[in-house]
């Protein structure tokens, strides 16, 4: 029997998390340092009020149907690897481990690399410290490490506490630009800045690129779905709460962004978050916010350093991984191999001081996972399987999750070719891995 089957997926590890303990790691796979700096990228790419939101509402509607998707394959599939568990069982083992593959070497290990540079610059910066940048990343990679070597609980408790946070420095960045500012810079029109043509719909979809890499994450959550008490309910539940209230929170940031600072000065700031507060509150509301940036940082650490370790110990349970990676730690019932790899993985990443470059590769090779994933959906329905919690409008909203992640990595491939085949050739070197670490469990090596 394989992991991946009902009953036999973790029998070690314990289902200690519930609902909210979900849902705000739902949240905080998705909310990390873009939503204060990328409102003025989109801003700069299309220059009205309209196609602003716009673009962040399209996003979000995106990343919805999305969750829809992963909720159904969530109620049909319940095991620990989430979105590995789902490519295993609709297309083939070796298509979850390329995955799972990805995940260590580009995606999450790059991902987590650099934002815990970017935690220790603003850390540095706040606290007046003179000491490496690399030596605080590498110093918040250790101690994450540990809380979550120290169990499921400890872990969700540290992401959870984070996430509360990061809610209210939004919720705080929102109320200080709506009463603390006065009046409104944002012109509603024109709803075009130029005249409809190609042009708009080029640059729209250029938007958004870093709209859609802000909403990114939420998936993550999905790899804990086996530590869940019921994990056939809480997991789509987690999903639809968790996408939904980062979305609201999203248009509420640019709403305001665009209330106090208007188009050009939006346009024109590489740190948005920093100018409102400024503006709400001087000199103190850009340190606040410089410190709601290293928070945020922080959390999507924590979220990162609980979630992805699970997906290493799915494959080494499926007999494609290391051996010793698949084990639990008696006492603590964590994968403590697993959440090692993943920390030290993230740090050597942080001290080759490779991540920019690491991160190029990531966007590609993230949403092709997407389509695959959504393309599952399709494939267990086609099997007659349907899930407890069925995506309303499907096909339509099921292939509209897949058309955008198509869509995206068509596009990366034409603004990026380079790092595109890069990524790509960095997966496929996971084929000959795959094929030892399987003939090794097929001969018992």
């Amino acid at each position: 029997m394989s992991a991946g089957e009902p009953g036999a997926a973790a029998p070690d590890l314990l289902r200690r998390l519930g609902l909210l303990d979900a849902a705000l790691l739902v949240m905080g796979g998705i909310v990390g340092s873009g939503i204060f700096l990328n409102p003025s990228v989109v801003a700069r790419i299309v220059g009205t009020p309209a196609l602003i939101l716009g673009a962040w509402l399209f996003g979000g509607a995106v990343a919805l149907a999305g969750a829809l998707v992963y909720a159904e394959l969530s109620s049909l599939r319940p095991e620990v690897g989430g979105q590995y568990a789902f490519l295993r069982e609709a297309f083939h083992p070796a298509v979850a481990f390329l995955y799972g593959w990805a995940l260590l070497l580009v995606v999450q290990s790059g991902g987590m690399a650099a934002v815990a540079i970017t935690f220790a610059r603003y850390a540095v910066e706040l606290v007046g410290w003179r000491v490496p940048e690399v030596a605080v990343a590498a110093a918040a990679l250790l101690a994450l490490t540990l809380v979550n070597a120290a169990g499921v609980r400890a872990g969700s408790t540290a992401q959870g506490i984070l996430m509360v946070l990061k809610i209210g420095a939004i919720a705080a960045l929102v109320g200080a630009g709506l009463l603390l500012v006065p009046g409104s810079r944002a012109s509603w029109r024109p709803v075009l800045d130029r005249p409809p043509s190609l042009g708009v719909l080029t640059a729209f979809g250029g938007a958004l690129m870093p709209v859609l890499f802000a909403y990114g994450g939420w998936q993550t959550s999905g790899f804990v779905t086996g530590e869940l008490r019921r994990p056939a309910r809480d997991m789509p539940r987690a999903l639809l709460l968790g996408v939904s209230g980062v979305v609201v929170l999203y248009l509420a940031v640019n709403a305001v962004s665009l209330r106090v600072l208007g188009v050009d000065a939006l346009a024109s700031t590489s740190t948005p978050a920093s100018e409102v507060m400024r503006r709400a509150l001087g000199e103190r509301g850009a340190t606040f916010i410089a410190a709601a940036i290293t928070l945020s940082a922080l959390g999507f650490l924590s979220q990162g350093m609980l979630t992805a370790p699970r997906v290493y110990y799915a494959m080494a349970r499926d007999g494609v991984f290391f051996r010793a990676v698949g084990r639990v730690q008696p006492r603590t019932h964590v994968p403590l191999l697993a959440v090692v790899l993943q920390g030290v993985a993230a740090l050597l990443i942080a001290l080759s001081g490779s991540y920019e470059q690491i991160l190029g590769y990531v966007v590609s090779v993230d949403f092709i996972a997407f389509g695959l994933t959504g393309t599952a959906l399709f494939v267990f329905r086609a099997r007659g399987e349907r899930g407890a919690v069925p995506v309303p409008g499907h096909p339509w909203t099921t292939g509209f999750f897949v058309a955008a992640s198509w869509l995206v990595v068509v596009s990366t491939v034409f603004r990026w070719p380079q790092n595109t085949l890069i990524g790509l050739g960095l997966v496929l070197l996971g084929l000959p891995a795959w094929a030892l670490w399987r003939r090794q469990a097929v001969h018992g090596g």
